[in-house]
């Protein structure tokens, strides 16, 4: 069975599973989802949610927020970790926003890659989820299974990402990258599976034996 063969067997069961693909964080538009997804670095989506309540109260459009102050964005966000940093990009972002985009967030990956605090994945997952334009954004849950399942060398998350861009269908991207994040959370934990236990692993990979020690990103 080669790969694109195995991608179709895979995406059976994540469809079967997950028939829909709510968005993890709560948000509101683009700028709300922009905001969300920087904070989510290094910190779950679940601590996310019960932050950004707080600070989409006192600012949810891009000239909103440069009305605040850095201390008062860092005293709402810091229990998502990396405070300093994440209140400085959310003023240097919102503050180009307003000044070069007329408060609107670009479509574009490139362009929000020139964002302060905005990354590849970031940028990503906003064109994905904000905007529904086809995109594949590859998180520690997606690079370990995509390993797991032998879709991947997992030489890095670039070369992760353009595999699997090149196995499966560009029209299922969207919603194939939340399934295989909600397995990842469900069934083949970090620290559990270890490429031995769910569905997936036991269908497509039935005669490995021993614990699958994925590269890390």
């Amino acid at each position: 069975m080669n790969k694109k063969e195995k991608a179709k067997k895979i995406l059976s069961i994540l469809n079967h599973n997950y028939k829909t693909t709510p968005v993890p964080l709560d948000h509101e538009d683009p700028y709300t989802l922009l905001i969300a997804v920087l904070l989510s670095a290094q910190c779950t989506d679940e601590r996310v949610n019960k932050v950004t309540p707080h600070l989409f109260k006192r600012a949810k459009t891009p000239r909103q927020m440069i009305n605040l102050s850095y201390e008062e964005i860092y005293s709402i966000i810091k229990p998502c970790g990396l405070g300093p940093k994440k209140s400085r990009a959310i003023l240097k972002l919102s503050s180009i926003l307003v000044d070069k985009f007329n408060s609107i967030v670009p479509n574009d990956i490139a362009l929000l890659e020139k964002l302060p605090g905005v990354g590849h994945k970031t940028a990503s997952v906003v064109v994905s989820q904000a905007f529904n334009i086809p995109s594949f954004p590859v998180d520690t849950h997606i690079h370990r299974l995509a390993q797991r399942w032998g879709l991947t060398n997992g030489k890095n998350v670039k070369q992760t990402e353009k595999d699997l861009k090149n196995i499966f269908e560009k029209k299922d991207w969207n919603k194939l990258h939340l399934q295989i994040i909600f397995w990842g959370r469900e069934f083949c934990t970090a620290r559990s599976c270890w490429g031995l236990e769910c569905k997936i692993c036991k269908s497509y990979n039935p005669n490995r034996k021993r614990k699958f020690i994925h590269k890390k990103p």
